[in-house]
């Protein structure tokens, strides 16, 4: 089959991409499919995108990736499917993709809730919002042959408009992520690592008050992957951006992981990727018992589910003067993710349904 990608970020760049259809392509690739990614962004607008301000870039950027978009339709034949990330295009309604479903059968794939209003951020894009029709959710739903989902509670939304749903979750690619070696130097500080990107700094900040108190009863170290632009008081800090080919170093550089999360409707319903990334490696996580969270995490057994300050203290500081039971945790952690989450058992049900559909083309 020879299925046609379309998505917003080019190659490597998006997690939800990079860990949905990047992934299952990959390990899809020697099972007869062959993937062709075509991102609306080019390197361009890319470079402006996350960055604050420089609104006419952006807005020429989203000008050039549209008509690339309309070029493309002629081509669409060439594909058994079409396989679109989110949204074909990051403005608009959903004009191209009632365009595509004409020619050829179309698989619509989300992990988060992206029929809500996406959450403001510090990039000046919000300027933009209102040309985000999220409500194009809906029909994309109705024009698609299937529709891939992150967790049930996004697949409620999406059965009102297909009964086709089906439920993927993020995945990890075990063969990738290596556990992390069961060291630990008693002279050293345990660290403490949390990944995100530019959107997400403000759920770090939730804890902050936290983290510095935890500074005055224990030593340690944070780390920080997603700004180079954090710091705390009393604690050494070390912040960088996030890069690709350092997530799994900078993950096998943590003892604990921590994924703190604000009382938001869009993220509880989100499908939270980078408390699998510690947990894959085998580091132990404390995090916010909101949406899937609990699903991932059972309390006490392979981590801790932290909901107050008292607690967010408590449980990373019994983990840090724990060593054993971080191992013992980061083990059973590492096995949740193996058992329920794996990129090559996923990766099938994947390919069934992109078989399914390509036959109804």
């Amino acid at each position: 089959m020879n299925i046609l990608v379309l998505a917003s970020n080019p190659p490597d760049t998006s997690p939800g991409s990079r860990f949905r259809i990047e992934q299952w392509a990959k390990i899809l690739s020697t099972q007869g499919f062959t993937f062709t990614y075509v991102p609306f962004d080019d390197e361009r607008l890319y470079g402006v995108l996350y960055s604050p301000g420089m609104l006419a870039a952006k807005a020429m950027g989203m000008v050039r990736g549209v008509m690339r978009r309309i070029a493309l339709l002629r081509d669409v034949k060439n594909y058994d499917a079409v396989f679109v990330f989110q949204e074909a295009s990051r403005v608009g309604p959903a004009i191209l993709e009632r365009m595509i479903a004409k020619k050829r059968p179309l698989i619509f794939d989300f992990c988060d809730p992206i029929y809500l209003p996406p959450p403001a951020d510090s990039t000046g894009n919000q300027r933009f919002r209102f040309l985000k029709f999220v409500n194009k959710t809906e029909t994309i739903c109705r024009l698609s042959s299937r529709v891939l989902v992150g967790n049930e509670e996004l697949a409620k939304y999406a059965r009102r408009f297909n009964r086709d749903v089906t439920v993927v979750p993020i995945t990890i690619d075990m063969d990738e992520y290596s556990p992390r070696p069961a060291h630990w130097d008693p002279s050293e500080p345990p660290v403490i690592g949390w990944t995100g990107s530019y959107s997400t700094v403000p759920h770090l900040e939730t804890v902050r008050a936290a983290l510095e108190k935890l500074g005055t009863i224990r030593k340690y170290e944070l780390k920080v992957m997603g700004t180079d632009k954090f710091s705390l008081a009393g604690v050494l800090t070390s912040a960088e951006f996030w890069k690709s080919d350092r997530e799994i170093a900078f993950l096998h550089q943590c003892d604990i992981g921590i994924m703190p999360l604000p009382e938001d409707p869009w993220v509880k319903l989100r499908s939270h990727l980078k408390v699998r990334q510690f947990m894959a490696v085998g580091v132990p996580c404390v995090a916010s018992p909101l949406g899937i969270i609990p699903e991932l995490i059972q309390d006490g057994v392979n981590g801790f589910l932290a909901s107050c300050e008292e607690e967010w203290i408590e449980k990373l500081s019994t983990l840090m003067g724990n060593p054993g039971l971080r191992v013992e945790m980061g083990k059973k952690a590492r096995a949740t993710i193996a058992e329920k989450y794996s990129g090559r058992m996923w990766a099938e049900t994947v390919a069934t349904v992109l078989r399914r559909v390509g036959n109804h083309s």
